[in-house]
């Protein structure tokens, strides 16, 4: 099991790995969840996969196992900055806009994370390894990137295994029913994982 965290700069290192994240959340967001999201080439994708994002794969060779996405909550691309703030604002019809008990941040050291999944197909036996690698993965690159928190939606479930994965995590929001999935807004504290 490898993770890796890639971007336009490094994608072209991974072979299929980037498009292959992509297959993975069109499984995961479209064909399972049943949700209406963007598609193409059997990938699924949004308006803030651009340059400014990273993307976190847990993988066995070309096969994602488990995703993030990390965008910065500076991140500008036309009327959209990141997904949290943009339902805030209410530019997505998908997501409510009172998701945030607060105005969602705008600060070089909060990163969004979204487009969280453990691909269907991923062994029970495995997935507690899968969870700590992504989130090991996640801590370590949003510091990398200067992330000294980190903000996004996240089962709602999060206070029983949290505290497991070694999380930092405050609610930051009311509890979400996305088709029956309930979620929460959180915030992730990464200043207290400095190993």
């Amino acid at each position: 099991m490898q993770t890796t965290t890639l971007s336009f700069a490094n994608m072209h290192n991974h072979g299929e790995l980037m498009a292959n994240i992509f297959r993975a959340r069109r499984q995961s967001f479209i064909i399972q969840n049943r949700w209406d999201l963007p598609e193409a080439l059997g990938m699924e994708y949004d308006q803030y996969d651009t340059p400014a994002s990273r993307w976190i794969a847990v993988h066995d060779g070309p096969n994602v196992l488990a995703g993030i996405r990390l965008t910065p909550t500076t991140a500008r691309c036309g009327i959209y900055s990141y997904m949290i703030r943009d339902a805030q604002r209410g530019l997505l019809d998908t997501i409510p806009d009172d998701l945030l008990y607060a105005p969602a941040p705008v600060d070089a050291h909060i990163w969004e994370s979204s487009r969280v999944f453990v691909a269907h197909d991923t062994p029970m036996a495995i997935r507690r390894r899968v969870h700590a690698h992504l989130i090991t993965e996640m801590t370590k690159s949003a510091r990398t990137l200067g992330a000294a928190r980190v903000v996004g939606i996240i089962p709602a479930s999060w206070p029983r295994w949290a505290g497991r994965c070694g999380l930092d995590a405050q609610a930051a929001g009311r509890v979400l029913d996305f088709d029956g999935y309930e979620s929460q807004c959180v915030t992730i504290n990464l200043l207290d994982r400095l190993h």
